[in-house]
């Protein structure tokens, strides 16, 4: 392991010296960001630097702080994340051009916030470490390994986007400008978002494909109307801090799920599996919610793992309901119960009810034809309900039906859960009650 110091003159650069080829722009930069960091004078410990992939993503190695190095065109999430960690961090984005258009949703959203780090875009105008393909900063008409005959495209201009939505400081420049550190250190300390866009040399591609220069950099700028300083200065609030302001001002606290009081008791012995299998619209998964919460308020553990197609509002709707007088650690067990509520859900668990052992309850509502199965069946009689059920009402009534079976809990805990729940309790208790009378009628 190379041992990392600190050299002299407060320098936060290490002693590696820099892998770029000759004239390349990152240098420089990298020159600036340690004379922006000695400005700021922030403890090095208390500094980090997050990088992104491509040359530009060797850099934090050449500092003396913390460092993260993540994925191509996400260290803007990165960096978010971990000032939102620990806001009095100084967090310093470093990425080139390719990484900005692959992460250009990170860019934009971290300006709308404005989270406040700082972004330095080393901006060569290609992918330089890749054998210098096109990048979304490529101006119109350059010569790249993907574009021999011209580029097509418009280039992204970076500081207008990240203006546009929000940013609290936008700036452009090169890397050979003198202030450049003096620039970083301002952005550095500008509360909210801050993106510098860097424009420089890829001596090993796009300066060899374009005959371009440093004149000719300032002669693009001025073509495409990329105009050199700020795009965005603007005092805003900072995100963490804001965010924070605001936690602190509601008196009621982060908001967490409440405790299921142990009101009920349970004499299940072991786990159970139950498959609620309905349609859409037919309220299975609140109906397994409910049940679950009744297990937990009986002193049971529960957990649920729902199933329906992207479309939400049409087909299937499966909830998978596990209740164990233990911890559970695993819900992929073979099912106890099947309950086959209406036809979409019967064709999604036709397997489940396959796999039923010779002690397992497959429990059907009229008009479905049970499957083949080694278990025993239960058609449950509506006309003993008591009441008429409505399509919406069945996953309920077969829940409860089934509680009193198998005797998973009592129905008073039932109830309470239903009761508690939105508009329309009054009637769901009424519910809970037609499925026990059906659980007496089968037998149960």
């Amino acid at each position: 392991m190379t041992a990392v110091t600190i050299t002299p003159l407060g320098s936060y650069r290490n002693e590696r010296p820099y892998p770029f080829c000759p004239g390349c722009g990152h240098g420089p930069i990298l020159d600036a960001l340690d004379r922006a960091l000695a400005l700021r004078g922030a403890p090095a410990d208390r500094v980090v630097v997050v990088s992104d992939i491509g040359c530009s993503g060797l850099s934090d190695q050449y500092f003396a702080t913390s460092a993260f190095h993540g994925l191509h065109g996400r260290s803007i999430t990165y960096a978010t994340g971990i000032k939102l960690a620990d806001p009095t961090l100084e967090v310093v984005v470093i990425m080139g051009d390719g990484g900005t258009g692959i992460g250009g949703a990170h860019l934009i959203n971290a300006a709308r916030r404005n989270v406040g780090i700082t972004v330095l875009v080393m901006n060569n105008l290609n992918f330089g470490m890749t054998g210098g393909q096109h990048s979304t900063t490529t101006p119109e008409g350059a010569i790249t390994s993907t574009t021999p005959g011209g580029n097509l495209e418009r280039p992204l201009d970076i500081c207008g986007t990240a203006a546009v939505n929000g940013a609290a400081l936008a700036y452009r420049c090169t890397s050979f400008d003198d202030d450049l550190g003096e620039r970083i250190a301002e952005a550095m300390a500008h509360p909210g978002f801050a993106v510098l866009d860097v424009w420089e040399l890829c001596s090993a591609y796009y300066v060899r494909s374009n005959r371009f220069s440093r004149k000719g950099m300032e002669q693009t700028m001025e073509e495409l109307g990329l105009r050199r300083g700020y795009a965005a200065r603007r005092d805003v609030r900072e995100f963490s801090a804001a965010y924070r302001e605001a936690a602190a001002a509601d008196a009621a606290g982060p908001v967490r799920p409440g405790d299921i009081p142990r009101t009920h008791r349970s004499g299940l012995d072991g786990r159970r599996t139950v498959v609620l299998a309905g349609a859409a619209g037919g309220r299975v998964l609140s109906a397994a919610r409910a049940a679950a919460r009744a297990a937990i308020a009986s002193g049971l553990y529960a957990a649920q793992r729902d199933d329906y197609p992207v479309t939400v509002k049409t087909g299937h709707s499966v909830a998978s309901l596990v209740v164990d007088p233990h911890p559970i650690d695993d819900v992929s067990a073979r099912p106890d119960v099947v309950a086959l509520l209406a036809p979409e859900g019967a064709a999604r668990a036709a397997r489940d009810a396959a796999r039923l052992g010779p002690g397992g309850l497959l429990v059907a509502v009229p008009g479905l034809d049970p499957p083949p199965h080694a278990g025993r069946t239960v058609v449950l009689d509506t006309d003993a309900a008591g009441m008429r059920l409505a399509k919406a009402d069945l996953a309920l009534a077969a829940t409860a039906a089934i509680a009193a079976l198998e005797s998973l809990f009592p129905l008073e805990a039932l109830r309470d859960a239903v009761a508690g729940g939105p508009k329309g309790a009054e009637r769901m208790v009424e519910v809970v009650g037609a499925g026990e009378a059906m659980a007496a009628a089968a037998g149960g």
